[in-house]
């Protein structure tokens, strides 16, 4: 893990859809080696998840409108 990255671990995110996640770790596939964001859901069950770094940390489009698909929420 980078220094960049150990500095994410345990911060909360706002995913563009309004849901709060807390990053608990990151993770290569066994398969592919890709690296994935390991994180938590702050509601309900606290369900944990997986998902490609890349595609936790772009930047997406919706309604002609550009926003990170996963923003840091400074504390």
């Amino acid at each position: 893990m980078t220094e960049g990255q150990a500095k994410l671990v345990g911060r909360t995110f706002r995913h563009f859809k309004g849901n709060l996640y807390r990053l608990e770790g990151f993770a290569k596939d066994s398969e592919t080696l890709e690296e994935m964001v390991v994180y938590r859901a702050l509601y309900g069950d606290g369900g944990l998840w997986v998902r490609p770094a890349k595609m936790f940390f772009e930047t997406i489009e919706r309604d002609g409108k550009k926003m990170k698909r996963f923003e840091l929420i400074e504390e």
